[in-house]
């Protein structure tokens, strides 16, 4: 059984991770106009992880006793002066999400809500490795600049491909 508070919680983080497919949806147009195929690539499955993670929320909500509410989704910015603008932005977006799903986390054991603290769990250990791949690429690009290197890097991000991870 889920309280209210903590209802809303997880509500608030399933419509913030949609919110976040929405930042990757959009920075995938965004390097497609750009002519960066790879970078489109890689923040499409980017945003399919994360419409994965809402409806983890979704599907969580629901099941616990609650009613999983969407609630409106705020455009996001469309455009970026450079990909490293873009992925700066991106890694601050991941570390915020890292915060609010913490926040929760504490929510879960101040109000002894074990089910809720094994659940977030998975997205504490998601969180680490979402910080990581788009730190990662951060460096590159700061490695790289914006000579021939970003022809080599966009090809390299060409490759991901989102896998719906078995838990």
């Amino acid at each position: 059984m889920l309280s209210q508070k903590l209802e809303a919680a997880l509500i608030d983080q399933m419509n913030w991770e949609i919110y976040s497919a929405h930042i990757y949806l959009s920075m995938s147009s965004h390097f497609a106009q750009e002519g960066l195929g790879g970078f489109s690539k890689w923040m499409f499955a980017q945003y399919q992880e994360e419409m994965f993670h809402a409806m983890k929320f979704f599907n969580y909500i629901n099941e616990a006793g609650g009613h999983a509410k969407l609630g409106q989704i705020e455009a996001p910015q469309v455009s970026w002066e450079t990909p490293l603008a873009a992925f700066e932005n991106a890694l601050e977006h991941e570390q915020g999400v890292t915060a609010r799903i913490n926040a929760i986390a504490d929510l879960a054991v101040e109000e002894k809500n074990h089910a809720v603290g094994i659940f977030l769990q998975w997205f504490i250990s998601e969180q680490v490795e979402e910080e990581d791949s788009v730190g990662d690429i951060v460096g590159k690009l700061k490695l790289v600049g914006d000579g021939g290197g970003l022809f080599m890097l966009d090809r390299d991000l060409g490759t991901r491909v989102f896998t719906e991870p078995t838990e």
